[in-house]
């Protein structure tokens, strides 16, 4: 499967990313931007916010991981079965960094983006565009 830009499968149309595709920066980031306003950040809203008020750190880290994630995997995990029963746990640190394999193997991006993710979600002060 061919990403482009931040990671996109797929663009606004529906057409799959191919081999060779280029994109411009603006366009990359305007594919981004339509994806978190369409798919991510309305799950996670619908996910999340009905049964829990959470504050904006906190979404935008949920929506910076369902990004990563997806949609359907952050809706079966333990790190949203938490957030619903106490947003404020600090055992949600733990959630976030237990997403950081690929194929049994920790990946240290991963590492990082859970950190930073964690963090932010836990108002320590740092960019998620970084991650």
């Amino acid at each position: 499967m061919w990403t482009i830009g931040y990671g996109t499968t797929k663009y606004p149309n529906g057409t799959a990313v191919k081999e060779g595709d280029v994109i411009t920066q603006q366009e990359a980031d305007d594919i981004f931007a339509y994806q978190v306003d369409t798919g991510y950040a309305p799950n996670v809203d619908l996910l999340v916010t009905p049964d829990v008020p959470i504050n904006q750190d906190q979404f935008d880290a949920l929506v910076s991981f369902t990004y990563n994630v997806g949609v359907n995997a952050f809706a079966d995990s333990t790190l949203l079965k938490k957030v619903k029963v106490d947003p404020n746990d600090p055992t949600i640190r733990d959630e976030f960094m237990r997403w950081v394999y690929v194929n049994g193997v920790v990946v240290q991006g991963l590492v990082n983006r859970r950190q930073k993710e964690a963090d932010y979600y836990f108002n320590v002060v740092i960019d998620l565009t970084k991650c």
